[in-house]
This record gives structure tokens, sequence and C-alpha cells, in this order.
């Protein structure tokens, strides 16, 4: 049946999901025209909000094309290529490479978000370079793993109610995560969603003579450098040596074993500064390392033309008040027993235009709190019904698939018609056990 359903799905994407940048520009207009037509704004105002906006992802938008780049310059690596072929090596057939994908997609997606980004997409190239399978199904269960993650260690809302001073302590206090993320129900959901994942993208898998393949040849991340001269000049013997890499990748090592030893947790600076470091060692001379930059860099135009768009929209959304208007309406429509639920619809429409949980959980959180204290709601299923909103329509948002198809080489139409699938089979699963639990 999901097979059956994915055709079609797949169809419509591959003729009518423009390029990522289009869709971006095809959103910021819906989002402006909602704006002006339901909410109290002229459109003078509304292009102030959407100027001022527009640079305000700077610094994550950084942050993505480190992710990006990387985690490619560690995965390019001899060590870690040869680890990677290890455990490419468990997958013998179609169906067992989708399902070792999205495992491990799910396991480093539920550490760390960014971390199962890279990790994903990387190890679905792996896979191909190995198996005769349908490369855009691949990658899309690779992608599909990021759909745990808001339930994870790196969940943003989880993380921050349960911080000392955060902006809503004055109201529900701090509310640890063992009544979030290690709640039983929350558990109970990450839990359904490691098995049936993988089997939803294993009855995805087309009949061989639908498979769409790919070159093995074509997914080489960087060729190996030139070997050093026999004479080699002073400059030529400095980026061949691994002395200098040594020298600084050491210090980066030492760094992060106190860090960690500290308490620290992963955040997305130190999931980059892991894999730079960890890259640098594992390359073991600058040219090596360079050669794998500059094929890195490659696919990160994405990230940095439509983040700017993305920052312009979340703007828009909330300085309009558009996003509180959409979330009143759902809460004026439910109870103590179904806020959790329609709190997770309410995040997944939200997500579409405003692809960020910690601005999501800001422009949320002022109408869901009350809501879920007039009505009686328990507020950790509320906020985690929020989380698990953001995260599940990151299955038709291309904004955080832009850095896995960097990497893979692939547009968001390659993927997005396994992904509707997807998102109907998590969203019934989630949005279900949200309302029974």
């Amino acid at each position: 049946m999901l097979r059956a359903l994915s055709r079609p799905a797949t169809r419509l994407m591959e003729r009518w999901l423009p390029d990522a940048f289009i869709f971006v520009i095809i959103l910021t207009l819906v989002a402006a025209v909602a704006a002006v037509s339901s909410q109290d704004v002229t459109p003078a105002a509304l292009i102030g909000m959407w100027g001022d906006g527009f640079w305000s992802l700077l610094q994550f938008s950084m942050q993505m094309l480190l992710v990006l780049v990387t985690g490619f310059i560690l995965a390019s690596s001899p060590p870690v290529r040869r680890l990677l072929e290890w455990v490419a090596g468990f997958a013998t057939t179609r169906g067992s490479a989708i399902i070792l994908v999205s495992v491990v997609s799910l396991a480093a997606s539920w550490l760390n978000w960014g971390f199962g980004l890279v990790v994903g997409a990387i190890f679905a190239k792996e896979l191909a370079r190995k198996i005769r399978v349908d490369y855009r199904l691949l990658v899309a269960a690779a992608y599909s793993g990021f759909v745990i993650w808001h339930g994870g260690l790196s969940g943003s809302i989880p993380l921050t109610i349960a911080t000392e001073g955060h902006f809503t302590a004055d109201q529900i206090g701090v509310i640890p995560t063992s009544e979030t993320i290690f709640s039983y129900w929350n558990l109970i959901i990450v839990a359904l969603i490691v098995i049936v994942l993988p089997i939803a993208n294993r009855m995805m898998l087309p009949l061989e003579s639908e498979q769409v393949l790919v070159d093995p040849s074509l997914l080489n991340e960087a060729t190996a450098p030139k070997a050093r001269p026999e004479h080699a000049t002073p400059a030529e013997w400095l980026e061949n040596s691994p002395i200098l890499m040594w020298l600084i990748g050491v210090p980066g090592l030492v760094w992060l074993a106190t860090y960690f030893a500290a308490g620290g947790g992963l955040n997305l600076n130190v999931v980059n500064f892991m894999f730079l470091f960890l890259g640098i060692i594992c390359h073991g001379t600058a040219r090596s390392l360079l050669t794998a930059l500059d094929q890195a860099v490659r696919g990160g135009a994405g990230i940095v033309i439509q983040f700017p768009f993305y920052a312009g929209i979340m703007a828009i959304m909330t300085g309009s008040g558009l996003a509180a208007s959409m979330s009143e309406w759902f809460v004026s429509i439910s109870t103590a027993n179904s806020l959790p639920f329609w709190s997770f619809i309410s995040a997944g429409i939200v997500n579409i235009f405003v692809p960020s949980g910690g601005g999501q959980w800001a422009v949320q959180a002022p109408v869901m709190l009350p809501a879920a204290e007039a009505l009686g709601a328990d507020i950790p299923r509320v906020v985690m019904g929020i989380a698990w909103g953001d995260a599940w329509t990151n299955l038709l948002q291309p904004f955080w698939a832009l850095p896995m198809l960097g990497i893979a080489g692939l547009k968001p139409r390659d993927i997005m018609g396994f992904c509707v699938v997807l998102l109907l089979v998590t969203g019934v699963l989630i949005g279900g056990l949200l309302y029974l639990l």
C-alpha cells in the first residue's frame, strides 16, 4: 500500500515541486498575503517587518553551512570512510540498506539533530556505492530519521523549559526533562517511531524496474591529494606535512575532552567543532583536508541564499501576529484532553512558515500555556505536542533538508514524494499517541 501511495506522490512532487529557492519565494508571498488579509497590518508595515528580519538568521545560517562542510570533511577522511564501509557491509539487500540507513539516522538524530543530518546523508551515499537501490528513497530514509529529533537529547523546546530563567519560567516554572524527553509517554512515541519508520521506508521500496539508480563513481567526495613532490618547496612541504595538523588538532580534541568531562552537552557549535578537529586529525595533512573542503562547499549554495528568506518569513509570521492567531484558533476548539493533539497540529502548520524550534516556541508559548492552564491540561504534554509538531512537518519543509541534500547531491523534489507518505504515517502515529496516552 505504501509503495502504491509513494508512486503518485513521487510523480506529483517531481512534476510540481519547484527548486527550493522558488519554494521559499512562494512561501514568502503566501505568508505576506495571509498576514495582510487576516491581520491588522498594512503592506508597507509588512515589508518593513520582512526587511528588518531578513538577516536575523545569519549566525544560524553559518552554523548550518558548517554542519555541511565539517561533516563532509570528516566523512571523506580515510579512517571514517573505512568505518562507513564496514557498517555498510551489514546491508546485503536493497531492503536491508533502507532499514539500516533509517535506523542509523534515527539514532544519530535522537542524539543530536545536526549530527543526524550529516551522518544520515553520508551513510546513504556509502550504501549507494555498495547496493543497487533507489537513491531517492535511500536519501529520503536518511532524512526521515530527523523527525525524531525534538523528542531526543537536543530537543530545543524541552531543553529550554528545563533551563533556569527561561522566558516562561514565571508562568510554568522549570520543567525537568524527566517530565518531557524522558517521560514514559514520550519514550513510547520514540520507540514506536524507531520501529515503524524503518518498516514504512522499506515498504515504499520501488520495484527493481522502477528504481532510480546512481553511478557509484559520481558519489566520490574527494579525490586523493597529489603526492608530495620529491623536491618539495617549503610551501608544499607544509601543505603535505602531518605535523601542523597534529599541532592544531590535538589541542582541539583536548578542549572537547575537558568540555564533556565538565558536563557539557551537544549543541550545534560543539558538533561543528568536533567534526572539524576530528577531520583535521583524520585527514592528516592540510592538502588532503583542503581537497575535501573544495568539494564540500559546492553543496552549500542553497543554505547561503535561502536561509535569509526564511528569516524574513519568520519575521512576517511573528511580527504580524499571524502565527499567534493560528494558534489561538486551535486553542478555541480544544479541551484539556485534546489540547496536546491540537498543539501538535498547530505547531506542524506554523513550522512550515517558522522552521525553527526556538522561534516557534517563542511564538506559540504565549498562546498555548495560558490555554493549558485555563483548561487544566497537562503542560509537559502540551509542550511536547508543540515540539513534535515542529519536528513532524520538517518532512514537508525543505529548510532542514538542504544540508543533507547538499551532501547527497539531490534536490527536494527527488525525495519529497516519499516524505509526504512518511508525513501521513508519522502524523497518525504521533498525533494519535499524544491524544491517547
